[in-house]
């Protein structure tokens, strides 16, 4: 497998509703529709990418394309946002105007999960099978997709920086749950303001923000000026919030009964889900496929290391893709 690509990439751009709610989707590679209906000619294995929060498809483009040339463009590679997290184009609104509710609560932890079980039993077919690649929260959610769709066809799954557990007791949730769950409403009222800023100001503001990086994807300066809409900050809040509430035990039933599928990646100094949540599940799972970063990547990998993440991926699995 190769880890790059001289070619131009392949990407295909979508904005849908799905539970009523909009939804980005970027597809690497020729497959635009993997319905079971449109064609006989339908990949074995679809790579999909569960996000974190924010869930916007635009932080994994990078990511995507080079997972896509890693894998020598033989699968196709999507990412499907989180339900209301992305600024829908002119003309298309944030929820389907529709007499029929598709889903209650689609944009909160649980209606998310249902979102993208939504999302793959109306665009994929059954025979295809899926390596669910997550991030953050994208990983509670994919154990609960795994609990919930026992006949999802999932051929491997890969964790990245799993937040499955007590996301209020790590150290960045102690500091972030009064904020999201009391106080995320005086946020709306500045971000309603710079929304009303010039898109060249916007970039620019992002620019300043995330100055102390030595490198910075320019997707992810792109796709963070959508956090100027007031409305997908709203959504990522409130997602965020429940996060907090809900995401307290570890589902080491649904864990143990996926065990041989599943791929963990801990950082060292996550914040988010510290060393000592990878040092115990480790000790609970001693046969699992659990690792520790040793390149010092931070949790959200996406704003400047998404090829160094592809590459080691690509790695993890070449022996499995070998098998199919």
């Amino acid at each position: 497998m190769r880890s790059a690509s001289e070619e131009p990439v392949p990407l295909h751009e979508e904005f849908i509703y799905c539970c009523g709610a909009a939804t980005h989707v970027l597809k690497c590679g020729p497959w635009k529709d993997l319905s079971k209906d449109e064609s006989k000619n339908l990949p074995r294995l679809l790579f999909m990418i569960i996000p974190g929060n924010p869930g916007l498809a635009g932080y994994y483009r990078t990511f995507i394309q080079a997972l896509y040339c890693g894998l020598n463009q033989q699968y196709p590679v999507w990412v499907v946002s989180h339900a209301g997290h992305c600024k829908p184009p002119s003309g298309m609104e944030m929820i389907e105007d529709t007499d029929i509710k598709e889903l209650e609560d689609v944009f909160g932890l649980n209606g998310q999960v249902e979102h993208k079980l939504n999302f793959l039993k109306k665009n994929v077919s059954k025979d295809i099978k899926l390596v669910l690649i997550a991030h953050s929260i994208g990983c509670y959610i994919t154990l609960e997709m795994m609990k919930r769709a026992s006949e999802l066809q999932v051929f491997r799954s890969v964790l990245l920086f799993p937040t499955i557990e007590r996301m209020a007791q790590s150290p960045q949730g102690k500091l972030m749950t009064p904020l999201l769950c009391k106080l995320r409403y005086i946020l709306y009222m500045p971000v309603y303001l710079l929304s009303f800023l010039p898109e060249g100001v916007k970039a620019s503001l992002v620019r300043f923000a995330l100055r102390g990086m030595k490198t910075c994807d320019e997707s992810s300066i792109t796709t963070s000026v959508n956090l100027f809409s007031v409305d997908c900050i709203a959504n990522i809040l409130y997602m965020a919030s429940q996060e907090m509430m809900k995401v307290v035990e570890r589902d080491s039933t649904t864990i143990k009964q996926n065990l041989k599928k599943l791929i963990f990646y801990y950082g060292t100094g996550d914040s988010w889900c510290p060393q000592n949540y990878y040092d115990e599940i480790k000790m609970d799972f001693p046969d699992g496929d659990i690792r520790l970063c040793e390149k010092g990547l931070r949790h959200a990998f996406v704003l400047d290391a998404s090829k160094e993440m592809a590459a080691m991926i690509t790695d993890w699995l070449r022996d499995d893709l070998t098998k199919l």
